[in-house]
Order: structure tokens, then C-alpha cells, then sequence
């Protein structure tokens, strides 16, 4: 009996704690993805405007990658976390940021800490 009653006790208290901590978890993740994605965002909106009136070929291809890029993030899902293909999205989004970063002759360097997160060129 006290070892039912001592198991049942500690299935609840656990089930508890651990909905606490996957909630910071979860907060925590999802605010490091945020601002991973704003970061990209910020970039090529930025980008796309100083771009804009250059004419020729070369940068022609810059702005459709950004545009290619800025779409993208426009239809990542932010509000829903049971999306399935919210890692291989996020995934597309770096290997585009990459390509842009490439296209622009930009070293980039994104880095989440736990102080702040920064994009450094």
C-alpha cells in the first residue's frame, strides 16, 4: 500500500515538474529561434533596400535571391509548434542566408548566447 501510494505521489509531482521544465524549454527554444529569424529578416529587408536601385544583372540576382529568401521567412510557421517540417524549414532558411551572405561577399556569423544573440560581419 505505502509503495502504491508513495509511487502515485511522485508520478504526479514528476509529471509536474517536468511540464515546468519543458515549458522554459520550450520558451527558451523558441526565443532563440525568433530572434535567429528576425536576425535573417532584418538582414535582407535591409539588403533588399539598399539594393534596390542598382539596376545591372549581378545585382539583379542578389535581390531575387533576397526576395527568394525574405518569402521564405515570411511563411515560416511561428505560431505553430507541432509543424513537422520546422527544423527542414529553418534548415532552407539558413542554407538561403548563407547563399545571399555568398552572393554579397558577407562573412557571416550568427550566435545565440544565453546573454544575447548578435550577427556579426
Amino acid at each position: 500500500r505505502f509503495h502504491g501510494q508513495g509511487y502515485q505521489e511522485g508520478l504526479a509531482e514528476g509529471s509536474h515538474a517536468g511540464m515546468a521544465e519543458g515549458r522554459r524549454y520550450g520558451a527558451l527554444h523558441g526565443a532563440r529561434i525568433g530572434s535567429e529569424v528576425g536576425c535573417y529578416l532584418g538582414f535582407a529587408l535591409t539588403w533588399h533596400c539598399l539594393l534596390q536601385k542598382c539596376t545591372d544583372e549581378k545585382n539583379s540576382r542578389k535581390r531575387r535571391a533576397l526576395d527568394s529568401l525574405i518569402g521564405m521567412i515570411q511563411k515560416f510557421p511561428y505560431e505553430d509548434p507541432t509543424y513537422d517540417k520546422m527544423q527542414e524549414d529553418l534548415e532552407k532558411i539558413r542554407g538561403k542566408f548563407k547563399q545571399v551572405c555568398s552572393m554579397l561577399n558577407i562573412q557571416s556569423d550568427f550566435r545565440i548566447g544565453t546573454e544575447r544573440s548578435s550577427l556579426t560581419f
